[in-house]
Formats: structure tokens, C-alpha cells, sequence
């Protein structure tokens, strides 16, 4: 048979899992930052049996330094650090998860409206966006969590509506800039409904920089989560949490200075994977790479 003649046989593209390994094995930053979180997920889900001690039991060993009890000493209550250093983990995550899904719930929709209906609509949207980033974030964060009472969750969401103003801004330029895209004027033409243009052709092609500053605004609603802890105004005792163990650690910072090492140290290296995390998926998404491969 000649070759003119022959079959062409299709080309199989990788599975996703297949590419998502193969991406883990390319980007070490990535790797690392992915088996950190994993690893916090894990101490997260299973606290009540890895740590040692009981994180709000008190005892006459206060501030005591570490030792084969008591892995990371205890605090000014004689609780034990590493046991409330497990259990305030799930804390930090559902902070963190909790602060950017009420952004992305909000942010997301607003955002696509206004890019997609322009016009007043957009106006309107637009001077609302810049009278709330005008706002210092932390201040606004205060703000809402005083209007609706102090606790983890009323501050995580205060935090998430802090970070719905610049989600908003960012998808609201990308569907700008899709909508006037060929396909989507081929799609408007066969009369397809605006909602499904939205969804089939506009937000799978202006969602990817909308993942990476998900990702990256994960680190920060940690630091905001620690900020209103410090100040009282996160998680209440004796629930623990970083933030509030920094508080508390600071108080004695000259008499026991390893205090803080463990939760300072512990939200550096969760910040620090979060935006590793985002900063690899900025570049594995980066459109003009994947062109350029």
C-alpha cells in the first residue's frame, strides 16, 4: 500500500493525570510546595490522633522548653505547643479556603456581568470596585468584623469580601478582552443564549488567570486569618490557631523567645507554598508559553 494511501492513526494526547505528573516532575517548586500542603492537609484531617496532648489542657509546667514530653516546650498555660500547632492547622486551612471561596462566590459573578453587559452596568460595577479598594485591606477586614461579630468564620468572610473588589477587577478584564474574541461572535450569531456563552466559551478562556490569583490569595487570607487572631478578633480561646498563639507567645517573648519559633516558622512555610503553588501555575498556564511549546 502506498503511503499516500495509508490510514491516519490519532494521535492520543496524554491523560490529565498523566500531564499533571509530568508537570510535578518538571517544576520542583511545584512538587514541593504540593507534598508541603498535603502533608498539612493530613496533620489537619487526623489532629485529634497525632498529637500527643490535649491542646487546651493546662498544667504547672509553664513555658517550659522542649523536652521528650513536650516536643516544643509549653506555653504560658502549660499547654502543649505541638499538640495546638497540629490542631490549629485545619484552622489556618478553613480560614484560608473559607476567605477565598466567599471572594470567588462573590467576585466571579459581579466581574463576568460587568465585562460581559458593559455599559452602565460596568460603569456602576467599576465605581463600586474602586471605592472598596480604596479601602486598606485590614481596616475594611475590621470593619466588616465588627459589624458582624467576632469569631473565625464572621472574620474569614470580612476577609473574603476585602478580596472580592480585586477578583472582580481581574475577570472582569479577561471577559472584556474574550467576548470580543471571533468564536464568541460566531456563537452570539448562531443564537446562542448569553448565559451559555458565558459558560461554554468566555469563562473556561478567562479563568486561568483567575486560578493563580485564587492560589496566591490563598497565602494571604493566612496572614489575614493570623493578623485578626493576633488581635483578638479570629479564633477565640482556647481554640488554637497560629495567629493567636503568636499573640499570646508575644507577651513573653523575652522570657521564652523559642514561643514563637513554631507558629511564626509554620505560617512562613504555608505562605511561602501557597504562592510557590501560585507562581507555578502562573507559569504553566501562562498562554503565550503553551503557544510557544
Amino acid at each position: 500500500m502506498s503511503a499516500a494511501l495509508q490510514p491516519v492513526r490519532a494521535v492520543r494526547r496524554p491523560s490529565a493525570s498523566r500531564r499533571f505528573l509530568s508537570w510535578l516532575r518538571s517544576d520542583l517548586r511545584a512538587a514541593v510546595s504540593l507534598a508541603y500542603l498535603l502533608v498539612l492537609f493530613s496533620l489537619s484531617v487526623f489532629a485529634d490522633v497525632l498529637a500527643p496532648h490535649s491542646p487546651i489542657a493546662q498544667s504547672m509546667d509553664m513555658l517550659a522548653p522542649p523536652d521528650a514530653a513536650h516536643w516544643l516546650g509549653t506555653d504560658d498555660l502549660g499547654r502543649d505547643v505541638f499538640s495546638r500547632l497540629i490542631h490549629g492547622a485545619p484552622m489556618t486551612l478553613y480560614a484560608s479556603f473559607l476567605a477565598v471561596g466567599v471572594g470567588t462566590l462573590i467576585g466571579l459573578p459581579v466581574g463576568i456581568m460587568a465585562g460581559y453587559l458593559g455599559g452602565w452596568v460596568d460603569g456602576l460595577t467599576g465605581r463600586i470596585i474602586d471605592a472598596l479598594l480604596s479601602f486598606p485591606s485590614i481596616v475594611l477586614a475590621i470593619a466588616v468584623t465588627g459589624a458582624l461579630g467576632i469569631g473565625l468564620t464572621n472574620s474569614m468572610i470580612a476577609v473574603g469580601i476585602v478580596f472580592s473588589p480585586g477578583l472582580a477587577r481581574l475577570i472582569r478584564v479577561q471577559t472584556i478582552v474574550v467576548k470580543n474574541d471571533l468564536y464568541v461572535d460566531a456563537a452570539r450569531t448562531f443564537g446562542m443564549s448569553p448565559l451559555r456563552i458565558v459558560w461554554r466559551h468566555i469563562l473556561p478562556n478567562a479563568i486561568q488567570p483567575f486560578i493563580v490569583q485564587v492560589t496566591l490569595l490563598l497565602a494571604t487570607a493566612l496572614l489575614a486569618e493570623a493578623s485578626l487572631s493576633f488581635l483578638g478578633l479570629g479564633v477565640q480561646p482556647p481554640q488554637p490557631s497560629w495567629g493567636q498563639m503568636l499573640a499570646r507567645s508575644y507577651g513573653y517573648m523575652e522570657i521564652s523567645p523559642e514561643q514563637m519559633y513554631a507558629p511564626g516558622l509554620a505560617i512562613l512555610f504555608t505562605a511561602l507554598a501557597f504562592n510557590a503553588l501560585g507562581e507555578s501555575l502562573r507559569a504553566v498556564l501562562d498562554p503565550t508559553r503553551r503557544r510557544s511549546d
